[in-house]
């Protein structure tokens, strides 16, 4: 039978160096068995180990020298944003730093002002403003908004803050994408939603409401609509329930919707991916309907009222 590897216990609770795994009696050998895992240069981890984002970077920072400031998608993470932190880890040097990209690892090598790099839970990170610029350098202008409507949504920085940003940083890298961005940013509550905001967009369709709480005529709250468009009654959302309760509660809520007067189109991911050209139809045609039928009832004739009838009778010689 084979041997059983010996597994340190302190080495089971985080990734570490290899120093650390010698100091743990672990050799170069050793690491190479099924029991431990190879997750960037010079770091390894028990194949157990749950991941966990802050043992990742603490571990990262342990191994990195001095001076590294974590960035990119790492960044986001960091500041709470939904990314994962890893796979590879991001982080920014100076531009004369030996260190190089590698594996479990991309250094990007520029200079960062005092003001660009903040410390989260301990981790020396790029700023939100910096980070969600290098975003925009570094991902196409979809995932870079998605980041940005994160950023807002969670109250990390709001419009008005980012595009002073960008005004201070106007000729730098990614200035100019993430002003463009930055107009279009929204609270939205899911990557989600904001794709198949960027879809609408993209198309030409006017910019929706996000997030906006509708009521009956009686003022009763019915519902909170993912996109609305208010001068056709018309409401967008996502579709991205897949469990029976949430099923039902969202049909209820659109019937409530529905009765309370509005427009309900309903988009999955599938939707957003397979056949966006019908998603944009079909946006396109309700507002183009509502809008139409909305105008109609404008121009129609309105019932006269009863004293209005009998002065119309009298000059027509018809009143009692």
């Amino acid at each position: 039978m084979p041997r059983r590897p010996r597994i340190p216990p302190e080495l089971t609770r985080s990734p570490f160096s290899i120093e650390e795994g010698r100091a743990a009696g672990l050799t170069l050998s050793a690491l190479r068995g099924k029991a431990w895992r190879r997750i960037g240069f010079e770091l390894y981890c028990w194949t157990g180990w749950r991941e966990e984002r802050w043992g990742l970077l603490a571990a990262w920072k342990r191994l990195l020298p001095k001076g590294v400031v974590f960035s990119g998608r790492t960044a986001a993470a960091i500041h709470g944003l939904d990314f994962e932190p890893g796979n590879p880890v991001e982080v920014t040097v100076v531009a004369d730093s030996p260190l190089r990209t590698q594996f479990g690892l991309t250094v990007r090598h520029c200079e960062l002002s005092t003001d660009e790099v903040v410390f989260v839970h301990k981790m020396p990170t790029t700023s939100v403003e910096r980070t969600l610029r290098d975003i925009c350098v570094l991902w196409p202008a979809e995932e870079a908004l998605i980041a940005i409507d994160m950023a807002v949504h969670l109250k990390l920085a709001d419009a008005v803050s980012l595009w002073n940003y960008t005004q201070r940083s106007d000729g730098q890298p990614g200035a100019r994408s993430m002003r463009a961005l930055v107009t279009l940013a929204e609270p939205a509550e899911s990557p989600m939603e904001t794709r198949l905001r960027w879809l609408l967009l993209r198309a030409g369709l006017p910019r929706p409401q996000v997030q906006t709480d509708l009521c009956d005529e009686q003022g009763q709250f019915v519902g909170r609509a993912d996109l609305y468009y208010p001068g056709s009654r018309l409401v967008v959302e996502f579709d991205g329930g897949n469990h029976r309760e949430r099923l039902i509660a969202d049909d209820r809520r659109q019937n409530l919707l529905v009765d309370a007067g509005f427009s309900v189109l309903r988009f999955t991911s599938a939707d957003l991916k397979g056949r966006p050209e019908v998603v944009i139809a079909q946006v396109r045609a309700a507002i183009a309907h509502r809008s139409d039928s909305a105008r109609l009832a404008q121009d129609a004739p309105k019932p006269a009222s009863r004293s209005a009838r009998f002065a119309q009778n009298v000059r027509n010689g018809d009143a009692a």
